[in-house]
């Protein structure tokens, strides 16, 4: 009697558990218009409106070319394929952190990185890039911020932790833990700063080095593609939050925070990539040279006249009223009896746009030569599309549509955490002969609420426990 009970259990547990875990392997078949490169070749399965037929054999004909590898081949090989990952805020272990919260961040890991091999493997990017907050909180000390980096490297994103590992032998305090050098950082900074202001060129010198060319991957001999990390606010702060501290350990473990990467600048169809830390655009700031930095990045990068298309990565999105997104604006200051703090009275706390003057200014700088071109943002979690036109010289405004001959598409992309059902975005930059203009296109991969991802793993250690107990009913 009690077999009989166990072994029906253990028909109907591994029929759930196939069922689970063919959905978190073969996940972006079952939406393939979103999970594909705009401009991949598709079958004429993948139209709108279809019957539960069509659906069906939509779904085996995308498996059969997800395991094939054919998704990561596109008609035309000069197409931009870029993956972008929204604010994935990992968290961190302590003491007394209980084993059930412990277990719940050890599965995130892995539930972020099974997003990001399914995704990697099926589409072959050439960029990867994280819109800031990779971790959950900037007030962590050094050797947690270090301990996080190394599971945000090896688990979520499978990349070789050495360069991390030797940073931290570089920088070690009396534990024999990683311990930011904030101080040398600092002075050098400061020295690059002060000989840039006195020179008024980038090429002076001593130099930020904010810029680079044809840049395919940071570590040729491991990977082939590109990966690029943005600050968010919980990994180095508002401005008025942000430390040298802050700053060292995101340069020591992540690069640098602003800089511009040009492609086939010679060519008829050149395109960069520009990495902003727009956290440190205004203030008022606790470290006003952060600020400073920035704008003479964003001056540097202006007098280039770069005449292609631009990709623009950063944290905070740009100005725009409320409505159009989920986050209206919203810029906050510390109160001027702010205790313990005191030394933060007036500064900037937290903003959830860019100001007005500051968005139309920063765009006016890296948009100046009226090519289209799309930014990328986090900080958002729901995620919105928008679109900034040009109304006049200077000022831009942002609108559902497109309204007028100059604009510049901006994407929130929506958060891959699991409550925000793990999202994935695709951008495909197609360069049109006939107009010879770039053009991007954005669509929204996503996976699951992270409970089903669990599920599939809890459920198939189930049927092999009942299966094997089998053996001793």
């Amino acid at each position: 009697m009690l077999r009989c009970a166990v072994k029906r259990f253990a028909y109907f547990a591994t029929f759930l558990t196939i069922v689970a875990n063919i959905y978190i392997y073969t996940y972006p078949s079952f939406h393939p218009e979103q999970c594909s490169w705009s401009c991949s070749n598709k079958n004429a399965l993948l139209q709108k409106d279809l019957t539960l037929s069509d659906k069906v054999k939509r779904y085996f004909s995308d498996v059969r070319e997800q395991w094939g590898g054919n998704h990561a081949f596109a008609d035309n090989d000069k197409d931009i394929h870029i993956l972008a990952f929204g604010d994935p805020q990992i968290k961190g272990i302590w003491p007394k952190t209980p084993y059930v919260s412990r277990l719940d961040t050890y599965g995130n890991d892995y539930y972020l990185g099974h997003i990001y091999d399914m995704m990697q493997q099926r589409l072959n990017p050439q960029v990867v890039t994280v819109m800031g907050d990779l971790f959950s909180s900037q007030w962590i000390g050094d050797s947690e911020f270090h301990n996080r980096t190394k599971r945000y490297i090896s688990r979520i994103f499978k990349r070789d932790p050495t360069s991390i590992e030797k940073v931290k032998q570089q920088n070690l305090d009396e534990q024999g833990q990683y311990k930011a050098n904030w101080p040398e950082w600092g002075d050098r900074f400061n020295e690059i700063l002060n000989s840039v202001k006195e020179n008024e060129t980038e090429n002076s010198e001593l130099s930020f080095g904010f810029g680079y060319e044809n840049i395919h991957s940071w570590n040729p001999d491991l990977e082939d593609f590109l990966i690029i990390n943005i600050t968010g606010n919980h990994d180095v702060g508002y401005s008025g939050d942000a430390t040298y501290q802050h700053m060292t350990r995101f340069h020591d473990l992540f690069g640098k925070d602003n800089y511009w990467i040009e492609y086939e600048t010679n060519t008829t169809h050149p395109w960069r990539i520009v990495v902003l830390n727009d956290l440190l655009l205004e203030g008022p700031a606790l470290q006003p040279e952060f600020v400073e930095a920035t704008w003479i990045f964003l001056n540097q990068l202006n007098e280039r006249k770069f005449n292609g298309s631009t990709v623009l990565l950063t944290h905070v999105p740009f100005y725009k009223r409320e409505g159009l997104c989920v986050d209206g604006p919203d810029t906050r200051f510390y109160p001027d009896t702010h205790a313990p703090e005191s030394y933060k009275a007036g500064l900037l706390r937290s903003q959830n746009h860019l100001s007005e003057s500051v968005s139309n200014r920063v765009l006016n700088m890296i948009f100046e030569n009226g090519k289209p071109g799309i930014i990328l943002t986090g900080h958002d979690h729901e995620g919105c599309e928008t679109v900034y036109n040009k109304r006049s010289s200077s000022a831009w405004e942002a609108t559902r549509n497109i309204e007028s001959d100059v604009f510049v598409k901006e994407i929130t992309v929506k958060s891959m955490m699991g409550e925000f059902n793990g999202n994935t975005g695709l951008i495909t930059g197609h360069f049109n002969t006939d107009s010879m203009t770039w053009e991007w296109t954005f669509s929204l991969c996503p996976f699951a609420i992270q409970h089903v991802w669990w599920f599939a793993k809890v459920s198939l250690l189930i049927t092999i426990f009942t299966w094997s107990s089998l053996l001793f009913v």
